[in-house]
């Protein structure tokens, strides 16, 4: 039997596992090898008269074995623990060499032939174990548990998958990556999405579509990470983030843009500027006091508003029609003249915020006033 060296990963969960390990020669390769040096030993290849293994005087004698400091129990004890050291939660090479209806069987070099069952070979959907593996192919493989009566050991690539899935996406979350991904699924609470083959939930606030959501299956959406927790088994991301950062990419504080109202809430109103939602604070519809949006928006208004806050990491663009007002209370009275100056109005602001920054002053400070 061949070493057969294997990597020991500590396993924290059985969907998270990942390491590298050496190349394995088969049993059969390595009875085949010794064959083929015995064939091929001649007397005219053996120069100094080295006995052959059939001569007496190459057996190896008990007394030599004890004076080397080992009994013969204990020579066959440590060849068998360094012949067959394997443990669950280590990563092995094998070979395939049979595929069968319920799994795979798998040389690694154990006594017996290692399986993998069919629910174990990918971390995706497959119809068939030729969709990953193929006769005499070598690649890695988990080891998920003892050996059973028969001295057989249990495999699997998906949990080596589904560590290296989470490794990537944790990677994607760390660069502030956006990333596109098929829906393939809505419930009552949102979108289901595969990232990397794990499975990702969209909240419903964080859809920003005119679709109706069950008619986003089959779409693919641009989706930022909202949260990566492998723990808990918890993906969740955000259509609105990566919608909102592309806008950001060609919006800028102070810019008036011409929006609708979409939405109504007693904190203010939300307003469509190009695909993506932006809120109109009650604090900013005007210099004067309001009681309820309500009072002064109606929901699909057309109207010009300007930005006064970019928020990437939370996906949140602020808007203001205060900053527009000619006359404090003019959204109230007078709507129209606040839309027909909001370019000159902005302007002011704009220059507002310079001399602010100039004079060292917090340029947020300019929004209250």
């Amino acid at each position: 039997m061949s070493e057969n060296p294997a990597s020991k990963v500590q396993e924290k969960n059985p969907e998270k596992e990942n390491s590298i390990s050496d190349e394995v020669i088969s049993s059969s390769e390595s009875k085949e090898f010794e064959d083929n040096s015995i064939n091929e030993l001649k007397e005219e290849d053996n120069p100094k008269n080295i006995p052959p293994a059939d001569d007496p005087i190459s057996r190896v004698n008990k007394n030599d074995l004890e004076s080397a400091g080992f009994t013969l129990d204990e020579f066959a004890s440590l060849l068998g623990k360094y012949d067959y050291n394997f443990k669950p939660g280590d990563i092995v090479n094998g070979t395939v060499f049979a595929l069968e209806s319920k799994g795979a069987m798998i040389d690694i070099g154990a006594k017996t032939a290692a399986f993998m069952p069919m629910q174990e070979v990918s971390i995706n959907r497959v119809e068939g174990l030729s969709d990953v593996l193929q006769p005499s192919e070598i690649r890695e493989f988990f080891i998920m548990s003892e050996e059973n009566e028969d001295g057989q050991l249990s495999l699997s690539i998906r949990r080596i998958e589904y560590q290296r899935a989470w490794e990537r996406v944790r990677q994607l979350q760390k660069e502030d990556a956006t990333i596109y991904s098929e829906v393939f699924a809505t419930n009552r609470g949102g979108a289901l999405v595969r990232v990397e083959g794990l499975r990702g939930f969209i909240p419903g606030s964080h859809i920003s579509t005119r679709k109706a959501k069950e008619e986003l299956v089959a779409d693919f959406l641009p989706l930022k990470f909202l949260e990566v927790d492998e723990e808990r088994n918890r993906l969740v991301l955000s259509h609105r983030r990566a919608l909102v950062e592309r806008k950001m990419n060609r919006l800028e504080v102070g810019e008036v843009v011409v929006g609708a109202v979409r939405g109504i809430k007693p904190y203010g109103a939300f307003i469509d500027i190009g695909g993506v939602s932006g809120l109109l604070h009650i604090s900013e519809i005007s210099h004067e006091h309001i009681e309820t949006p309500h009072s002064v928006l109606n929901v699909n208004d057309q109207m010009k508003v300007m930005i006064i806050d970019l928020d990437a990491e939370r996906g949140r663009i602020s808007l203001s029609t205060k900053a527009l007002e000619p006359e404090p209370g003019d959204m109230l009275t007078d709507p129209q003249k606040v839309f027909d100056k909001a370019e000159e109005m902005a302007a002011r602001y704009k220059q507002m915020l310079l001399e602010q920054a100039e004079e060292g002053e917090d340029p947020i400070a300019v929004m209250t006033i």
